[in-house]
C-alpha cells in the first residue's frame, strides 16, 4: 500500500513537472554586434554584420571603437516596428518584437558600407521593400549579399 501511494505520488509530480515546463515562457535571446573600425570583413564593420533573430529577442550594439552608432533605415524596417538611433560613441539595446527585416547603419560611416541586416522572424513581411531602398555604393554592395542570407534563411525555414 505504501508503495503503490509513493509511486502514485512521483507520478502525479512528475506529471505536474512536465506541464509546468510547457508553462513557462521562452526565454529570449541576445545577441551582441560590435561597432568596429576594423573587423574579419573589413573597415568599418558591424560584427556580426547578419542576425537572424526572434521576436523578443535583444540587440546589444556595442561600441568597441569609437566614432560608430546603430541606426534603422527607413524602408528597411517592420510595419508596426519603431526606429532606433544609438548616440555615437556608446553601447546601445534593443529589443524587437516585430518580425521582418531591419536595416542598420552607422550614420558616420554609411558611405563606406558600414551596414547590418537584422531578420527578426519570418523576413517576408518586409523583405522586398527592403530591397527596394536606395543605398551608396559600398553599402548597396554589402547589402544585397546580406538579403542573400535573409532569403537563404527564409527558404531553409520553410
Amino acid at each position: 500500500m505504501i508503495m503503490t501511494l509513493a509511486k502514485t505520488s512521483l507520478a502525479a509530480f512528475a506529471a505536474s513537472l512536465a506541464l509546468a515546463s510547457f508553462a513557462l515562457p521562452a526565454q529570449a535571446d541576445e545577441f551582441d554586434v560590435k561597432m568596429l573600425n576594423k573587423g574579419e570583413k573589413g573597415v568599418m564593420v558591424f560584427e556580426p554584420d547578419f542576425v537572424r533573430a526572434q521576436p523578443g529577442d535583444t540587440i546589444n550594439f556595442i561600441a568597441a571603437n569609437p566614432g560608430h552608432n546603430a541606426e534603422t533605415m527607413k524602408g528597411m524596417l517592420p510595419e508596426g516596428a519603431e526606429a532606433f538611433k544609438s548616440k555615437t560613441s556608446k553601447d546601445f539595446s534593443v529589443t524587437l518584437d516585430k518580425e521582418g527585416v531591419y536595416g542598420v547603419r552607422c550614420t558616420p560611416h554609411f558611405a563606406m558600407g558600414m551596414v547590418a541586416l537584422i531578420v527578426v522572424g519570418d523576413p517576408s513581411s518586409n523583405l522586398e521593400e527592403a530591397k527596394a531602398v536606395k543605398t551608396p555604393g559600398m553599402a548597396k554592395k554589402k547589402f544585397s549579399a546580406l538579403f542573400d542570407q535573409a532569403a537563404e534563411h527564409d527558404v531553409a525555414a520553410k
